[in-house]
């Protein structure tokens, strides 16, 4: 059995996608789409002006770019742009670049995404229009789409040296078109200086530089890096070297030339630096400019700063002191908030808190900055005599970040996103478990002093550590150490909901696949990421990231807020057992499950006959049986009410350790929302599977964490079984009638060796088996029931994941 609090189900690859982070698995996918083979284009249509090859376009580009710069001033370029309907403003560099672009090529035409303004970057042409309050355009080409008619040419320009030369180009049949063939200039409008030794000389790194666009300054000063080798500080550098540093000024390895030429597009500086390191506030790379993996591990190690509505932030220091968080008329002074518009490349937190210290004044903290680039974040705090003042600068500080009234968004919840504004993340008044729950240190103590049975006691040590829940978040991207994604009010989580069903309501109605397609995406993307904020943002581009990255993530952390709430703060003595009052707390009873009895012989058999090893990468994973627990919970039906209903069966569900908490608590929930992919294909229902294999990809999370837990739940299908081969169009009706839902797979188990246990309660363990269903979408039969009183845990399966012909070096 499976429930959709866990993740959406992509069954081809499913298991190798296991063991990436989510913004790995969102770049892949871009990068097959980069690779995949691409239509030839026609010779009508290959860019070319009468013949021309793209060589000789780019020299006659060239020619009419030293024309415009040699013999039209600045204002005569403004002129043309505004004749034509293009942005005139920008610096004078940037006011050339769209002139001769303009002279050249034509003016450009709206954006087909949202009909905003085009602008050339000199990299390519990117919008500068919005879709909503909470989304700028991300629409970007290399390839724009241009205006089909005359260049207007104010009378000023025709008495100019330069005025036969660009009359050539008035006609818009007489255009070449600029096309991704032709060679970008990747340093436009930069200034580099160059400092020592490099692999090749400064001459010829000077020619390099200018070839593709950008100057080279002998002086730091308004540059945008400088160039040096990293031996140079390792004797010390220049006092070129120690000016960039003294102004901030980026300095890079040559290496960032070289790639930038390489790929004809400049590189993030943060990469290529070899300096800050050495700085007084060296600052690493930010995670955003980190390859992935490397940017998880960072995430997962560091420290979270702020968890709860109660929690001083970890950077004032003032917790050690006793400070706690400022309260006056039930109001707590203490607010988080999100940015992410990733047309304007911002993903940004901020942090207000008033903060009261014993024996001292009222303290103001605000922080403000880029995730996992914290050295550059604004930040001050700031003692204030009168207590008064400084409530009312928090609330003007509220307004400057958000737009909006301090005072209706913490009564009532009532706010208005406003453009490039910040949107508060509603933390609850509790501790995330990231923070709360027993830390590595703790655990072993944890268990010794537990009175309860110890296999019990080693499940709720489990279950109650930092560690599984860290690694959740981190795997989703959804884990900034700034802002207590584990901890979120119950009003935050249904904004959440409601912006996502309205999404799929609006894909479904929505019959657009071009740019305007696109925008809605893009949209939805940047409002989801500003409400979940996360260490990775990006633009969902299809069904299955959806489900994936918004749907099943949004059910994860609804589980871990549930199960932080349940935790607390077990930060104290371990002495007092505090694993046995989060047992007590669960409201459920959990024995091991007697190994020499019917029924786990009766589990074994289950698990081994329907299973099927985990595959990652070419490594398969067999999974081994460490114990079995008998769960009889108090959230949903006992297993004897469950058998009063009809077609009642015994099946599988994988989950996340970090979801089992809020499962063993609350019992099951159906599915956020319907969309059309495995997982979520049948709508807002509890799903389950008559095979382990399926079960298994699910309690299955990386090969350095080999433990998980499958479920066994006994579930009644009702009255009326619908069997289906395909995904339905509309899952409403089957919502509102309740019935039981088998959906058939690709393969089976063998009936013949189905039983029965518990007198009616029917068992489909056999054999996996081809179907008579092999174009299904389903790898295996899934069950689903959207009624939670029709399902009711039964046993929790402690499994180990193990490589299969594993041949283990001696000591």
């Amino acid at each position: 059995m499976r429930v959709h609090e866990t993740r959406s189900h992509s069954h081809p690859n499913a298991e190798e996608d296991k063991v990436m982070t989510r913004k790995q698995k969102a770049e892949n996918k871009a990068h097959e789409a980069e690779q995949s083979p691409k239509k030839p284009k026609s010779e009508g249509d290959n860019g070319h002006a009468n013949g021309k090859s793209s060589e000789d376009i780019v020299a006659e580009f060239e020619v009419v770019c030293t024309a415009v710069k040699d013999n039209l001033s600045t204002e005569q370029m403004r002129e043309i742009l505004e004749a034509n309907g293009q942005d005139s403003s920008g610096s004078d560099a940037n006011v050339l670049r769209k002139c001769q672009d303009l002279l050249f090529y034509g003016p450009l035409d709206k954006c087909p995404a949202c009909n905003g303004n085009l602008e050339f970057t000199g990299i390519r042409y990117s919008c500068t229009g919005s879709y909503s309050e909470w989304a700028s355009c991300t629409y970007s080409t290399k390839d724009p789409p241009r205006k089909q008619e005359p260049i207007k040419l104010p009378d000023s320009i025709l008495n100019s040296p330069a005025s036969d030369l660009i009359k050539k180009y008035e006609d818009p049949s007489r255009r070449p078109r600029k096309v991704l063939s032709i060679p970008d200039r990747p340093f436009t409008g930069m200034l580099m200086s160059l400092m020592g030794r490099l692999s090749a000389s400064h001459q010829y790194w000077r020619k390099e530089i200018e070839k593709h666009g950008g100057k080279v300054a002998n002086h730091v000063i308004g540059a945008t890096c400088l160039i040096a080798s990293p031996a140079e500080r390792e004797r010390g550098g220049s006092s070129k070297l120690a000016e960039a540093m003294e102004r901030g000024i980026p300095v890079v390895s040559e290496a960032w030339l070289k790639d930038g030429i390489e790929k004809q597009e400049p590189q993030p500086l943060e990469a290529y630096d070899i300096v800050t390191d050495i700085a007084a506030n060296g600052k690493g790379i930010p995670w955003d400019k980190m390859d992935p993996s490397e940017e998880a591990l960072e995430s997962l190690s560091a420290e979270l700063k702020l968890y709860g509505k109660r929690g001083v932030h970890k950077d004032t220091k003032l917790q050690e002191r006793g400070g706690k968080i400022f309260e006056k008329d039930g109001i707590l002074y203490n607010c988080a908030f999100s940015r992410c518009d990733l047309g304007k490349k911002l993903n940004d937190y901020s942090v207000m808190q008033l903060i009261s210290v014993p024996e001292s004044n009222l303290n103001l903290y605000y922080k403000k900055g880029k995730v996992g680039d914290d050295p550059n974040a604004e930040e001050r705090l700031e003692e204030w005599e009168n207590v008064e003042a400084a409530v009312k600068e928090f609330v003007r500080l509220f307004e400057e970040v958000t737009g909006n009234e301090f005072e209706p968004w913490e009564r009532e919840k009532k706010i208005q996103k406003k453009p490039l504004k910040f949107y508060p993340i509603d933390m609850d008044d509790g501790v995330d478990v990231r923070h709360g729950g027993l830390g590595l240190h703790q655990l072993g103590v944890a268990a010794t002093h537990c009175k309860l049975e110890p296999l019990v006691a080693n499940f709720m040590k489990v279950v109650c550590s930092q560690e599984i829940y860290k690694y959740a978040l981190m795997e989703m991207g959804y884990d900034p150490p700034e802002l207590p994604m584990g901890m979120l009010s119950d009003a935050h989580l249904k904004r959440c909901e409601e912006v996502l069903q309205k999404f799929v309501e609006t894909l479904k109605s929505m019959k657009d696949t071009g740019p305007k397609a696109k925008a809605v995406w893009s949209d939805f993307s940047q409002r989801w990421f500003t409400l979940m904020h996360s260490t990775r943002p990006f633009i969902f581009k299809d069904f299955q990231e959806l489900a994936d990255n918004a749907a099943a993530a949004l059910e994860t952390i609804r589980d871990i807020t549930v199960a932080s709430h349940l935790i607390g703060d077990m930060g104290g003595s371990t002495l007092d057992d505090p694993l046995s009052e989060r047992y007590n707390k669960m409201g459920c009873s959990i024995s091991p499950l007697d190994k020499e009895s019917d029924d786990y012989k009766m589990i074994l058999k289950y698990l081994e006959t329907t299973y099927e090893p985990v595959k990652v990468g070419d490594v398969e994973y067999k999974v081994s049986v460490d114990n079995i627990f008998v769960v009889e919970s108090s959230a949903r039906p006992s297993v004897d009410e469950i058998k009063k209903l009809p077609n009642k069966v015994l099946l599988w569900c994988g989950t996340q350790s970090s979801n089992l908490l809020r499962h063993l608590h609350r019992g099951f929930l159906p599915a956020i929302c319907s969309l059309p992919v495995p997982g979520y294909m049948f709508g807002k229902a509890i799903l389950c599977s008559d095979a382990a294999a399926e079960a298994t990809r699910y309690g299955f999370t990386a090969v350095d964490r080999p433990e998980g837990f499958l479920v066994l739940a006994v579930a009644s299908l009702g009255d009326e079984i619908t069997e289906i081969k395909s995904p339905p169009e509309d899952t409403k009706s089957l919502e509102e009638k309740k019935v039981g839902v088998k959906g058939l797979g690709r393969k089976k188990t063998d009936e013949s060796e189905h039983f029965v246990w518990q007198d009616d309660i029917k068992v489909p363990c056999g054999r996996l088996v081809p179907s008579d269903n092999k174009d299904s979408i389903l790898e295996y039969n899934e069950y689903a029931m959207y009624n939670p009183k029709q399902v009711s845990i039964r046993f929790l399966v402690g499994v180990k994941y193990e490589e299969e012909n594993a041949v283990m070096e001696p000591e």
